[in-house]
């Protein structure tokens, strides 16, 4: 009877410990995972009566990224407030999901577009698309009008309008743009 106990401690402390053991493991694994998501937020709101696409950075900052002053997209059944909404969305939704570790111009179905990528010059899809620009517009130019950091921390954010003919690649690393924004 001793001996049957003494099983019974013996394999239920082996369970015990086996529990503890793995709930560790994957405590551990699921910590050292980087994380994207923490507490940087996009939103969309009104600046001076305009929709505007923000992010609250994870050190509280408020960073206005885009105004959405563009009639272009009305024709088309979306409004400045709908894009922002649609465009905001896709930008929380890039960032928990890893993805919007660049920002980055391109042309997708012969459109020119700005999408989330995860490496450097890495093709826009459907998947990374974050919105459209107007026909004839420069994807790169734009891009770099919209991130320009000393006409976002002066307040004068990008109104999305289109680009001039400047063809040089644009990749902004969206860490160092939050870290450094004003």
């Amino acid at each position: 009877m001793k001996l049957e106990i003494s099983d019974q401690s013996l394999t239920w402390g082996v369970r015990v410990f086996g529990i503890a053991a793995l709930t560790t493991f994957a405590t551990i694994a699921i910590l050292n995972q980087p994380s994207y998501a923490g507490d940087t937020t996009f939103y969309c709101d009104q600046s001076n009566g305009v929709p505007t696409t923000f992010v609250r950075t994870q050190n509280g900052k408020r960073l206005l990224m885009i105004r959405w002053v563009s009639q272009y997209f009305s024709g088309k059944g979306l409004t400045p407030l709908q894009r922002c909404q649609q465009v905001t969305y896709r930008f929380q939704r890039s960032y928990d999901n890893g993805t919007l570790r660049y920002i980055k111009a391109g042309i997708l179905n012969k459109q020119p577009v700005v999408c989330a990528a995860i490496q450097k010059n890495a093709a826009c899809t459907d998947t990374t698309l974050l919105f459209t620009l107007k026909p004839g517009s420069n994807p790169d130019v734009t891009l770099r009008q919209i991130m320009d950091r000393r006409a976002l921390a002066a307040g004068n954010a990008t109104n999305q309008s289109g680009g001039n003919t400047s063809n040089d690649p644009v990749n902004i690393d969206v860490e160092a743009y939050l870290y450094f924004g004003k």
